[in-house]
């Protein structure tokens, strides 16, 4: 199978990212191949969604954390708008987390800010082709607790929870809503199976105490 590319030839990759400084070296990166070409970017989840219904890209390069929104909501609000693009995470940790979501999301690939341009290269091109592209040495280390299973912002509001804030005290200090912060409390209970705060924050301790025995 041929790679889906523009009349150019290049590979055309949309860049969803919040750091400036980030899609920056990553236009002088690929300004040096003849093999890609970003051809949009977007530094928040609702432009890039705009951007995903007017511009033809061959593949999504997406960042973990946006302007508005981490790398779960963004595939949510996505296959609520009924759009399907091809999807690389592009993560600056190697979290298991963040593998753990990579394969439950079901994204393409994931690569991280760090590793060698040609790892990025290969990777881009190997989902363009409809593979699926993920490192093994982290696949190694997955473990599927339901703690492995929970976001970054849910692990911080988890944390905030066992430290006996309010919601409105969660929001106050993330920057964002109190709707959001329901929002990610809800999935943070489902993912834990629980039904409320206080039996989240017990088996968060209970978890703590586990780490360090």
């Amino acid at each position: 199978m041929g790679l889906s590319v523009s009349g150019e030839g290049r590979v055309r990759v949309l860049v969803a990212e919040r750091n400036p400084l980030v899609i920056a070296a990553l236009r002088n990166l690929f300004s040096e191949t003849t093999r890609f070409s970003i051809v949009d970017t977007a530094r928040s989840s609702a432009e890039l969604c705009e951007k995903l219904r007017v511009i033809e890209a061959d593949c999504v390069l997406l960042g973990w954390q946006l302007l508005d929104a981490e790398a779960p909501d963004v595939l949510a609000e996505i296959g609520r708008l009924g759009l399907d693009p091809k999807i690389v995470l592009f993560a600056d940790t190697t979290n298991p987390t963040i593998v753990n979501e990579t394969i439950r999301l079901g994204v393409n690939g994931l690569c991280y800010q760090f590793e060698d341009p040609e790892i990025l290269f290969a990777t881009l091109t190997a989902v363009v082709q409809g593979r699926i592209c993920i490192p093994y040495t982290v696949l190694s280390k997955i473990s599927d607790t339901p703690f492995q299973r929970l976001t970054a912002r849910e692990r911080e509001l988890l944390g905030m929870l066992a430290n006996g804030w309010s919601n409105a005290q969660i929001a106050s200090r993330t920057g964002i809503s109190a709707n959001t912060v329901k929002y990610h409390l809800k999935n943070l209970y489902d993912k834990l199976e629980v039904r409320n705060r206080a039996m989240a924050v017990a088996l968060y301790v209970r978890e703590c105490r586990r780490k360090a025995d």
